[in-house]
């Protein structure tokens, strides 16, 4: 088995590495990594549903879509993420059973924190708690004769930016997509008897104890053809709209606010990440009839980045007098 230590905490090349060692490798793995700020969405999730838009632009947080499935998850530096790759048999019950896919993967780690008075466990099917708090989210997929499962290790995760980067709000969407499930979580440091042990000990600490207790584990470095090959998997997978916001189901989404000069309600469609049907109503003020404006918004992405650039060709003031091209930005989202 080979030992993958990361370095790179670029969420966009790590997810892409995922997806190499998965796919383009064929020995076992464990590995440790970490992402900067940023959002992990599942595979099937609808993205937009799962994200506070505002927020996320704001703070330039980026939002990436994963292989595995489960719900959005929030990364920063206070997160520690580990994986297993395994080959597994093609078929017959074993290779079908997640369950006890969970309880193996998750046994070390469970067993190292144990080993210094952490009250872990698995709970339900894929997550780990401490005294029913969360602070690990466990998610599996396969390919061919491979298996990956991986998750997250909350070590001292901001739990504002967590809060506010992540709000579903289900209110507003109607779609097939899986939603994330909103849990009470923790962070593994609010247990343990050294309040001041810090993330760079964790990881030491989680490295050595699991590779301690597997057999013929191997450190390794990636050669600069590999290094060459995610970063393309990365460029033409991992940074692209289509990817990461496109890949969502299609779904509808309605929305009204007041403005100082009326009110208005805003009703789309999409497929494929696109806004396909659209339609707008009120008692605002215009110069410029409103179909004008809905026909030339029709086909654009729905990313908070496609409706700027959109907007931005627009004169919307003639379309919505008094209220500010931001303001109509904010109503598709």
């Amino acid at each position: 088995m080979l030992y993958i230590s990361d370095i790179s905490t670029d969420p966009y090349f790590n997810l892409a590495e995922e997806e190499f060692l998965l796919k383009r490798c064929s020995e076992d793995i464990f590995r440790l990594w970490q992402n900067s700020p940023s959002i992990i969405v599942g595979r099937y999730q609808n993205t937009i549903a799962e994200i506070d838009t505002d927020y996320t632009s704001k703070h330039s947080i980026p939002v990436v879509r994963r292989l595995t499935g489960g719900g959005a998850v929030f990364h920063d530096l206070g997160n520690l993420n580990f994986t297993f790759i395994q080959n597994v048999p093609a078929s017959g019950p074993a290779s079908l059973d997640t369950s006890e896919m969970f309880r193996r993967f998750t046994a070390p780690v469970i067993d190292a924190l144990r080993s210094i008075g952490v009250n872990a466990c698995l709970q339900g099917r894929n997550d780990l708690a401490i005294d029913g708090l969360k602070f690990s989210g466990n998610a599996i997929c396969r390919y061919r004769n491979r298996l990956l499962m991986h998750g997250t290790l909350m070590f001292d995760v901001s739990k504002t930016d967590l809060s506010k980067a992540l709000r579903p709000r289900p209110e507003k969407f109607i779609g097939k997509a899986v939603k994330s499930n909103v849990k009470r979580v923790t962070n593994i440091k609010e247990h343990l008897p050294d309040r001041n042990a810090d993330i760079a000990w964790f990881r030491e600490f989680i490295g050595n104890y699991v590779c301690s207790h597997l057999e013929g584990i191997t450190p390794y470095s990636f050669t600069k053809e590999q290094i060459w090959q995610i970063e393309n998997l990365k460029e033409s997978r991992y940074t692209t709209e289509e990817w990461n916001y496109g890949k969502s189901p299609a779904y509808s989404f309605s929305t009204a606010r007041r403005f100082p000069t009326g009110i208005v309600e805003l009703y789309l469609k999409t497929k494929d990440g696109i806004i396909k049907d659209l339609d707008i109503k009120g008692d605002y003020f215009f110069t410029r009839p409103t179909e004008e404006f809905i026909r030339q918004m029709k086909g654009t992405p729905h990313t908070r980045e496609d409706i700027q650039k959109k907007i931005g060709t627009l004169e919307t003031g003639a379309y919505f007098a008094g209220i500010d091209s931001e303001d109509i930005v904010s109503l598709f989202f």
